[in-house]
């Protein structure tokens, strides 16, 4: 029996390992590698931060950002069930998991053919990244918000280009 209750320990401690990756990808220099980090850490929800940040190539921090668990889960599509927590920590665990998916990586950011529209926090930026041509990347922070971030050579750091569904 202690055996039996002993494994049961270890593979929920395997399962609810945290998060912890890291890709190079071109965003704030067609030339170069950025790097892009996530951590997932906590072990409940309320306690759960998923901390992502962009270093430039030359190391230097350039966007750095903490989400809570709880702001994950607090714009969810109300037709899934989260009312165990083990389900919200597993749909907390899944949106850190697919951070880095390849549809989150805009190349360029904005197509020269692309219209501003109403989601557009800043217009100045928009059409600077149809000149720059540099890349764009989205995450999202609930079920119908997503963050969509540029890096403006104009002003040297990463900026919201559009914020939407």
């Amino acid at each position: 029996m202690a055996c039996n209750s002993n494994n049961k320990k270890e593979s929920a401690s395997i399962e609810f390992k945290n998060v912890n990756q890291s890709i190079t990808k071109s965003f704030s220099s067609l030339k170069t590698l950025d790097t892009f980090k996530i951590e997932l850490t906590g072990r409940k929800p309320e306690e759960m931060v998923l901390n992502f940040s962009i270093k430039n190539a030359d190391g230097k921090e350039i966007y750095s950002t903490k989400i809570k668990g709880t702001e994950l889960l607090g714009s969810t599509d109300p037709n899934v069930d989260l009312s165990k927590e083990k389900d919200q920590i597993i749909f907390v665990k899944t949106i850190a998991d697919d951070f880095f998916s390849e549809d989150n990586f805009l190349e360029p950011a904005v197509l020269p053919e692309d219209k501003a529209d109403g989601y557009v926090p800043d217009k100045a930026l928009y059409e600077e990244l149809k000149k720059s041509g540099l890349n764009g990347f989205k995450y999202r922070l609930g079920k119908e918000n997503n963050l969509y971030i540029a890096w403006s050579e104009k002003e040297q750091k990463v900026k919201i280009y559009y914020n939407c569904c």
